[in-house]
């Protein structure tokens, strides 16, 4: 610790943490930054190639249409961490939301019914995570196994036609409603509080610990950056962006608070409890992590829990969107959970990456969906430039890795 972080309680000044991140990036460890410049660079791309990309409801759009991606891949975030992966996500959450939607429709209550369907979830990944931590049996096969049978009870559920409505306006308003527009702008007051207070919290701890804390000047910049960004997102939402002159739409879709709520305790757990620092050494170390005194075994079975339950509520998120569930439903958009969570520079060896990345993967994803359907692409070009994408993404990865000294072998 040098000495004018020992005078100053802090860890350098604002030049010196600016130093420090240049540092990191040319070791390799690069974060989110080439999702970013994947997604300013995409935005751009699809804005000169279309007229009607940067239109008020297609802006609106992306939103919704990044939602049921975003939360699957900070689902996976939690079992990537550990170096495992979870294939049956998707069709679990298919799985649940047929569950859910049969017995509402047989007179149960839908709030029940809901809770139903997440104990499916919890069973799930709790068989899943102790086939993995208890057994041995690999990630990848028991999902796998998951992943082909559950499309086989959503047909037994669903009956021969293989379809059923959703009929719970609760529901459905997730994503098809918006806040009213003055709604936009409390929510944006009440991610500056939350931001503030958190890094408030945050210096306050490392000051109790006897830790230097960084300048109180990135605070200052984190804080104007939500004001700045989330002002001009809530002022965009806010306008009419309806083709209807009769029927007026504005203000933020009523899915984004669903999504920051749930994003920011999952963030947390992560970033500021005893079980998030376990399974950040669970990933990159797990024989320490197990000769520190951290019980490796049931922090991978509560990985695997939560990731089936964060699916879930993407499920919730999809059924909301398309009206109904199908048997295909959760079939093909894991892989491109997987994909958001790498592109996003979440590290599929374990022990690096954050939700946040992720979610910033899912918007890279949306957008290439988004953009070559505007221009009049087809589904195979659509995976294609996905695919090429993700491939990228994990060299990137593995070159990272490789270059600040990681190793690409799990112990």
């Amino acid at each position: 610790m040098s000495e004018l972080t020992l005078k100053t309680g802090q860890e350098g000044t604002t030049g010196d943490q600016f130093k420090a991140y240049f540092s990191r990036l040319r070791a390799g460890d690069m974060g989110a930054l080439p999702a970013i410049a994947a997604l300013l660079i995409l935005a751009a791309l699809f804005a000169s190639l279309s007229p009607y990309f940067l239109t008020l409801i297609n802006f609106a759009n992306l939103f919704v249409q990044a939602a049921t991606l975003m939360m699957l891949s900070a689902a996976l975030v939690f079992v990537i961490l550990i170096g495992e992966i979870d294939l049956s996500a998707g069709v679990t959450a298919g799985t649940g939301m047929a569950i859910f939607v049969k017995l509402q429709l047989g007179g149960m209550n839908w709030m029940l019914a809901l809770a139903l369907a997440f104990v499916l979830a919890l069973v799930t990944g709790w068989v899943i995570g102790s086939f993995v931590a208890r057994i041995g049996v690999p990630s990848f096969v028991v999902s796998l196994g998951f992943y082909l049978a559950f499309p086989g009870v959503m047909l037994m559920i669903l009956g021969d036609g293989g379809v059923l409505r959703l009929e719970v306006p609760e529901i459905s308003a997730i994503m098809n409603s918006s806040l009213p527009v003055w709604g936009g702008w409390v929510l944006l007051a009440l991610c500056l509080i939350v931001t503030t207070a958190m890094g408030l919290w945050d210096r306050a701890r490392r000051t109790k610990a006897g830790l230097p804390s960084r300048p109180i000047s990135f605070l200052i910049l984190k804080v104007g950056g939500v004001a700045i960004l989330g002002g001009a997102t809530v002022a965009i939402l806010n306008m009419n962006r309806s083709l209807n002159s009769f029927k007026p739409i504005q203000g933020v879709p009523l899915v984004i608070p669903f999504a920051l709520t749930i994003l920011f305790i999952a963030t947390f757990m992560l970033d500021r409890t005893r079980f998030g620092r376990h399974l950040y050494a669970v990933g990159g170390n797990p024989e320490a992590a197990r000769r520190a005194g951290i019980k490796v075994a049931r922090i991978r079975i509560t990985a695997f829990m939560i990731c089936s339950v964060l699916a879930m509520i993407s499920g919730i998120f999809n059924v909301s969107r398309i009206g109904n569930v199908e048997s295909s439903a959760g079939k093909a958009i894991v892989l491109s959970g997987v994909a958001a969570a790498v592109v996003g520079g979440v590290s599929l060896f374990g022990g690096r990456g954050r939700l946040a990345h992720a979610a910033i993967g899912a918007f890279v994803i949306a957008i290439i969906d988004n953009g070559l359907g505007l221009i009049g692409m087809s589904a195979g070009v659509n995976w294609m430039v996905t695919g090429g994408v993700l491939l990228v993404a994990a060299t990137v990865d593995a070159l990272a890795r490789k270059r600040s000294g990681g190793s690409l072998t799990r112990l």
